[in-house]
């Protein structure tokens, strides 16, 4: 527990010494130790469809605090680590089980199907800092031969071998020489450009197999998942696994596609695709012509299998293919990093601002052009306003396709009826498998009735907020080391 202020160190004893500490712990459980839990009042009355009967009530008024905490579901890890490290994981399984299937109602026979990760980049906007490898080892940035200079006198080469926390990378190396308009008018039409990519991907298969889209989409369907993850130059680029499947039927819902098209294959489909991929972004009124935008020429597509091993990474044997769990993983992570990579609260709209906070240059000078490009850029860019913490990028960070697997919502109901049934368990001294859940889900005839008012967000005061981070930590430790664990007994 951080340093806590005397007045939060009383709330801390007045709380543990309390006779509802029990109950406020379990609450505090029962929402994760989320870090701005949202209070409720109201009650909620369970009643038998059939007879209706009251089976149980359940009034607010009697917790502790008088309020019902629930989970704030922000996935920004600075906002709140216990709902970003939730989101994480359910990303994980939703990714994982359309990549290797047996869990979460997508069938083990998915592994089986052709499978690739994909990275779809920016293009260059200006020559930037980078951290560069030469078999494992640092190397220089940029190197060059002569001491050369751009137009604005600043040298076009970096000799240094930048290390992890150099607050230059992704820096320009000349600010003068960025293309700052392109750069935020390319990250505002990036969205665009991924649904481009995935409609010329289907024309690119077609085209492959020698049908029309029509025919083709009788016999292999195109399935996704992609996740967005900004890089240090402040531009994102795209993760993507990329499945193919056959059509759905009554009694199978992911079927194996039904043409040949082998993960090595849609690799090489993946690059072509990309590559033919443009969208000419209407043009700004403040900096006049259009713009043609395209995907980066660092596009990577690498099969996946899971004959692989775990432990080989992406940069390590790049002809070898990749494990689904390794990739679920790494998407994983970053659909929950966002901006906080650049340390930019969810609210911050203003490059003055960013500079007082601290921010690099760089990323400031981007909070300017995405300020003037939505007050000069016209009514097209006008909304840019609203996204000057995402540096212009509108997407969501995380998408898939309608049949990759399953879905979030599905993930979120099954851990409530779980912890519903745990309760139950505790009250009634039985033990039931998820199984058993299901089982009696399916055959529920009750009905709750609730009414609900917003009381407030966070904990009430400084006390018990440091209670629940604490606690929030030493659970996703424990996750973290349980994890951990169960991938070194699969190694």
């Amino acid at each position: 527990m951080n340093a806590l202020s005397p007045a939060a160190e009383a709330e801390v004893g007045r709380r543990l010494l309390s006779p509802t500490f029990d109950r406020w712990a379990e609450q505090a459980a029962n929402c994760g130790h989320c870090a701005r839990p949202v209070r409720l009042r109201g009650q909620a009355t369970t009643v038998d469809r059939v007879t209706g009967e009251v089976l149980s009530t359940y009034d607010s008024a009697n917790e502790p605090d008088g309020v019902l905490y629930t989970r704030c579901g922000n996935r920004r890890a600075s906002v709140c680590p216990s709902c970003s490290h939730e989101y994480k994981g359910d990303m994980w399984h939703l990714l994982a089980a359309g990549a290797a299937g047996g869990m979460k109602g997508v069938p083990e026979s998915v592994a089986t199907h052709p499978l690739v990760f994909a990275t779809l980049t920016a293009p260059s906007f200006g020559a930037v800092h980078g951290l560069r490898r030469n078999g494992g080892r640092p190397s220089m940035c940029r190197p060059r031969s002569t001491s050369a200079v751009c137009e604005h006198g600043n040298p076009i080469g970096c000799r240094t071998k930048h290390a992890e926390g150099d607050r230059r990378l992704g820096q320009p190396l000349c600010a003068q020489c960025y293309d700052y308009t392109r750069h935020v008018v390319w990250q505002w039409w990036s969205p665009e450009l991924w649904r481009r990519f995935t409609i010329a991907l289907c024309r690119t298969l077609a085209a492959h197999l020698g049908l029309t889209q029509k025919d083709t989409h009788a016999l292999v369907r195109v399935s996704f998942a992609k996740v967005a993850e900004f890089q240090r130059r402040g531009v994102v680029h795209f993760h993507a696994l990329i499945r193919l499947d056959g059509p759905p039927t009554d009694t199978a819902e992911f079927p194996a596609p039904l043409a040949g098209v082998s993960a090595q294959q849609l690799c090489k489909l993946v690059h072509v695709a990309a590559a033919r991929v443009w969208f000419d972004a209407p043009a700004t009124e403040a900096r006049g012509e259009l713009r043609r935008l395209r995907f980066g020429t660092q596009v990577d597509a690498r099969a996946v299998t899971t004959a692989a091993t775990r432990e080989v990474g992406r940069a390590d044997h790049p002809d070898d293919g990749l494990h689904p769990e390794t990739v679920a993983a790494y998407i994983a992570k970053y659909a929950t990093k966002a901006c906080d990579d650049f340390g930019l609260p969810p609210g911050l709209r203003n490059a003055e601002a960013a500079r007082r906070m601290g921010i690099v240059e760089h990323v400031c000078r981007l909070l300017a052009e995405v300020q003037y490009l939505a007050q000069s850029g016209g009514p097209k860019y006008l909304p840019l306003a609203k996204w000057g913490a995402m540096l212009g990028f509108r997407g969501h960070f995380s998408t898939k396709s309608r049949r990759y697997s399953t879905t979030l919502g599905r993930l979120r109901s099954a851990r409530k009826r779980w912890s519903v049934q745990q309760l139950r368990d505790r009250l009634t001294g039985r033990t039931n498998s998820m199984a058993d859940v299901d089982a009696r889900d399916a055959e529920e005839t009750t009905l709750v009735v609730s009414s609900w008012s917003l009381d407030g967000i966070g904990w009430l005061n400084a006390g018990d907020a440091a209670l629940a981070a604490t606690a929030a930590a030493q659970a996703r430790e424990w996750s973290d080391d349980r994890a951990r664990a169960r991938r070194a007994t699969q190694l």
